[in-house]
């Protein structure tokens, strides 16, 4: 199996650190084969700009999604977009590891899918959700929060956990055609002991040993949806 994190934390020796490690390791001693791009470390572009691309419809006023489009006809997406397009095909599971920042993604993380999930590549010409191109592929978020579990319930001081995930998995994984499996939390590693931190680490683990058989969450499906307009996003 051909595995694919993408990593958001700026700190090699903080608890997500330790949970990448511990993932290309595991991964690794089962024979999975993997590829991870440590978004800080790699100095990763977050923002969109005329850059992104080697050839422009129109050098004087940037429209991204027709640009993006553009460079996806013509094979002229700037280099390292086309790397990690070219990382995600090869893939068979994406992981997404990164802390919760103010209920979202670290904005290094949010800028590599504004940048790399393009038009053309992963979305565009009725080909979404069930008719996504990355069809096939699962993905699954690993995720630590600043908070404690149960901050993030129905009736917590932040709500639902997978009400602040709907976006990433629904609007996101799911709309470009990728399965989501059951995200894996670390919670508020910071505020718990070095036994408690160790047994996320074992549980961590036990997910990535399963991740081949696991069952994916539900998925969107256009046929649900009659509006014949969906067909054409």
């Amino acid at each position: 199996m051909n595995v694919f994190i993408v990593y958001a934390h700026h700190e090699p020796r903080s608890f997500n650190g330790a949970m990448r490690d511990t993932a290309v390791a595991e991964l690794t001693a089962l024979g999975h084969q993997l590829q991870v791009s440590d978004l800080y470390a790699m100095r990763f572009k977050a923002w969109t700009d005329g850059d992104d691309f080697q050839k422009r419809i129109r050098p004087d006023f940037l429209k991204y999604q027709n640009e993006q489009k553009h460079a996806f006809e013509t094979d002229s997406f700037s280099p390292d977009i086309k790397a990690e397009q070219e990382k995600l095909l090869w893939c068979d599971i994406l992981i997404l590891q990164f802390p919760l920042y103010w209920q979202g993604l670290p904005a290094i993380l949010k800028g590599w899918i504004d940048r790399v999930l393009a038009v053309g590549f992963a979305y565009g010409g009725g080909r979404w959700y069930n008719s996504g191109p990355l069809r096939g592929r699962k993905a699954l978020v690993a995720m630590t929060t600043g908070g404690l579990a149960d901050r993030f319930r129905a009736d917590g001081l932040f709500g639902d956990i997978n009400w602040i995930l709907h976006p990433l998995r629904v609007g996101t994984l799911n709309f470009v055609g990728l399965d989501t499996l059951e995200p894996f939390i670390a919670w508020g590693p910071a505020s718990i002991g070095a036994d408690k931190r160790q047994e996320y680490l074992v549980a961590w683990r036990e997910k990535l040993r399963m991740l081949e058989n696991e069952a994916p969450q539900p998925f969107r499906n256009l046929a649900d949806f009659p509006d014949p307009k969906l067909r054409d996003h």
